[in-house]
């Protein structure tokens, strides 16, 4: 796969390596000579321009590219190249770096923008994960389809517990995709039992998120109904 990733900064370049460590062709563009210097991923391939100029991204042959990155520390940046991206060389995938999540909500389709990649929000959404047991907590959210990636901890209250995956009457476009147990990782089937203190994470909608919360956690959910 050919990548595309506008910033060379300590994000950019991070990015860089690892998708180099995992066999894949990038390259990296900025308009800021101090980083770039080949030295500092000198398996990548580098071009000093900007990325919001055409010529530039013509040089950097987009056309070719299977995915650009926004990755500057500059938002307007970010939308204009995955806008360009999208709209000048048909990028098959583009993804943005969100620096200011007041910003969060223009990076759409509009923009060009398939992946949306907030820092602030998702270091917010660890940290609740981290500390809560039992409420649902949005950890990702797929701009392209609107789904969302959430995480629950099965609180000892939960109805499910010590209950078989396949019994579990998941609302609609929801689906099951880790079980992490003990610091495991374990790919559910229907005949798995589900237990008090396992992480869950599933793929969901929006619309199904109060739901799901309810289905696994009853109680809290008729907290807050009491509570409002």
């Amino acid at each position: 796969m050919r990548v595309v990733i506008a910033g060379a900064g300590s994000v950019g370049r991070s990015i860089a390596r690892e998708l180099i460590g995992n066999g894949h062709e990038v390259l990296l563009i900025d308009n800021d000579a101090e980083d770039v210097q080949s030295s500092r991923v000198p398996d990548a391939a580098w071009l000093l321009a900007d990325a919001c100029e055409l010529t530039a991204l013509h040089e950097a042959g987009l056309e070719t590219c299977d995915v650009v990155v926004g990755a500057t520390g500059d938002d307007k940046v970010n939308l204009v190249v995955s806008l360009l991206a999208k709209t000048e060389f048909g990028v098959p995938r583009t993804v943005a770096r969100v620096n200011n999540p007041k910003n969060e909500w223009m990076f759409d389709e509009g923009w060009g923008v398939d992946v949306a990649v907030s820092t602030p929000r998702l270091m917010t959404a660890l940290v609740e994960e981290a500390v809560s047991v039992g409420d649902l907590v949005r950890i990702f959210e797929f701009q392209q389809s609107g789904a969302v990636l959430v995480e629950m901890t099965l609180p000892p209250t939960s109805p499910w517990a010590t209950r078989r995956v396949g019994e579990v009457p998941w609302p609609p476009d929801t689906v099951l995709t880790c079980l992490v147990r003990e610091q495991r990782a374990i790919a559910p089937s229907a005949d798995d039992l589900l237990e008090v203190g396992d992480e869950l994470l599933l793929v969901t909608s929006e619309e199904s998120e109060a739901d799901l919360e309810r289905l696994l956690n009853p109680d809290v959910m008729l907290t807050r109904d009491l509570d409002s």
